[in-house]
């Protein structure tokens, strides 16, 4: 299209480039008197008008939704027109250079600068990912260094909303091969961790002037879910090679990583990473739908559990549970026998599933009584299943000092007949020696001195797991029911450490 005027008010005055989702416009808005980019997204030829029509809708709707990030390290998104029968998107003008033309034109970076840019590109996609956005095209072209010094991630045109499909999708495109995460190569949707893969991959290339997997494109996609993770020289090797560890399972948290990018950025020694966050990942593991593999890695061995529960367990050598990486349904953790038994009762209440943004729960509330479970996650973290060993023990500890810190807590489980709050008085932690890996323990006592619930959390591998039991009744001791939260949780650990 040749330059012209869109919504009466922004003159396309020149094209800047074009990349695969379309052409980039030096334009000004009119009315504000002020430069803009427009990017114009342009969709194959000879699409039926319904598909057309379909996949401009996705593409503003996809808009809409990176709109909403207010982040100075993302491009700002003023407006989207629909006009000539595609979208066009009006964004703030950036000015410099990308990171693929700067190592491309001045070589590889210094540690400490990549580090720097490394570190503000994944605190752009944290809050991107807050909103429950993936970016899921990060590389070298997309990471903006600007005159002023801003570094800025750009072209969210295949971003991802959590329960959405996209353009990707429909079959227009995939990501950038080399940049692409494995479980994405693989046909997963990926997640958070797929955006820290693909970073990893971009700051390979600005430390070594490089791809981390050269070839052609099947090359470099064969590559990426086969061949192990390179490892860069200099500091931050080791970093990169675990942010590229090829299960999403054993890559770092994003906020480890922003730490120790951080430190790197200031001159600081090599980051270590805590134990459990590092590039022993698996080669591969089964897609669900498709016969797990067996592997064996770094002393690792995969162990494909019982049908029936549904999820992965990695073990250490000496049979240890090393990481549960499949969702399971955590109502299978007691049985109906075990359920009975803690609530005194030959007909045991059904499992109650739910889940909150901590994580899957179930509960078995009873008139007046009632047990439940939680597996619980940090708010790095997409689900349990992706936490790693080292996430889930400071997630352990994060518990252990929120609830050192309040005495008084508003109690309530409307299912089993508490419906407006009882205030309670927590009794000290105590820590549970022979409980997973660690394990502590309190309980709640109301107006009349008596403990009315006991609360045990325990970790195992890269599991947290609460477990909650509560008795309205009188006749319980506090010991009874300190006892009966102990015996649920010691039974929850012994279902997970059965399976495989």
């Amino acid at each position: 299209m040749s330059a012209g005027r869109l919504a009466g008010r922004y003159a396309l005055l020149r094209p800047l480039g074009a990349g695969g989702m379309g052409k980039v416009w030096l334009a000004k808005d009119e009315m504000l008197d002020r430069e803009v980019a427009v990017k114009e997204l342009t969709l194959p030829e000879g699409m039926p008008p319904k598909d057309r029509a379909d996949s401009v809708t996705r593409a503003v709707r996809e808009a809409q939704a990176t709109a909403r990030l207010r982040h100075p390290g993302i491009v700002a998104l003023h407006d989207v027109i629909v006009e000539h029968d595609r979208p066009w998107l009006v964004m703030e003008l950036l000015r410099g250079r990308t990171l693929a033309d700067t190592v491309r034109e001045f070589g590889p970076m210094p540690p400490e600068y990549a580090a720097r840019v490394g570190a503000d590109v994944l605190e752009a996609l944290e809050a991107a990912h807050a909103q429950g956005l993936q970016h899921r095209d990060v590389k070298p072209g997309n990471v903006f260094l600007t005159d002023g010094g801003r570094v800025v991630l750009t072209d969210f045109g295949i971003a991802r909303q959590e329960g959405q499909s996209t353009l990707t999708e429909q079959g227009l495109m995939i990501g950038s091969p080399g940049f692409i995460a494995p479980e994405r190569l693989e046909g997963e949707p990926g997640g958070p961790a797929s955006d820290l893969w693909s970073l990893g991959a971009t700051l390979f290339v600005a430390v070594t002037g490089g791809n981390a997997y050269q070839g052609s494109v099947a090359e470099r996609v064969r590559a990426t879910v086969t061949q192990p993770v390179p490892v860069a020289p200099g500091p931050l090797g080791p970093l990169l090679a675990a942010m590229m560890a090829r299960h999403p399972t054993a890559r770092p948290a994003l906020r480890t990583v922003v730490h120790a990018l951080r430190q790197v950025a200031a001159g600081g020694p090599p980051p270590v990473l805590p134990a459990g966050e590092h590039a022993t990942a698996p080669r591969r593991v089964g897609r669900r739908g498709r016969k797990p593999l067996l592997w064996a890695a770094a002393g690792l061995v995969l162990v494909v559990a019982a049908a029936a529960t549904g999820f992965y367990l990695l073990r250490d050598d000496d049979g240890t549970p090393a990481a549960f990486t499949v969702p399971m349904d955590v109502c299978t953790l007691l049985t109906p026998q075990d359920v009975g038994g803690l609530l005194r009762t030959q007909s045991p209440p059904k499992a109650r599933p739910d889940s909150d943004e901590v994580g899957p729960e179930c509960g078995w509330p009873a008139a007046g009584t009632g047990v439940g479970l939680q597996v619980q996650k940090d708010s790095d973290t997409v689900d349990p299943w992706s936490m790693t060993a080292a996430t889930a023990a400071t997630l352990f500890q994060n518990q252990k000092r929120y609830w050192a810190k309040y005495d008084d807590i508003d109690w309530t489980w409307p299912e089993i007949g508490v419906k407006s709050s009882m205030r309670s008085k927590r009794t000290p932690l105590r820590d549970l020696p022979g409980l997973g890996e660690e394990a502590f323990a309190f309980e709640l006592k109301g107006t009349t001195g008596r403990v009315h619930s006991a609360h045990v959390y325990y970790r195992i591998a890269n599991l947290v797991v609460a477990v909650e039991y509560a008795t309205l009744a009188d006749k319980p001791t506090d010991d009874d029911v300190r006892q009966a939260a102990l015996k649920a949780a010691r039974a929850t650990e012994q279902a997970l450490r059965r399976a495989g």
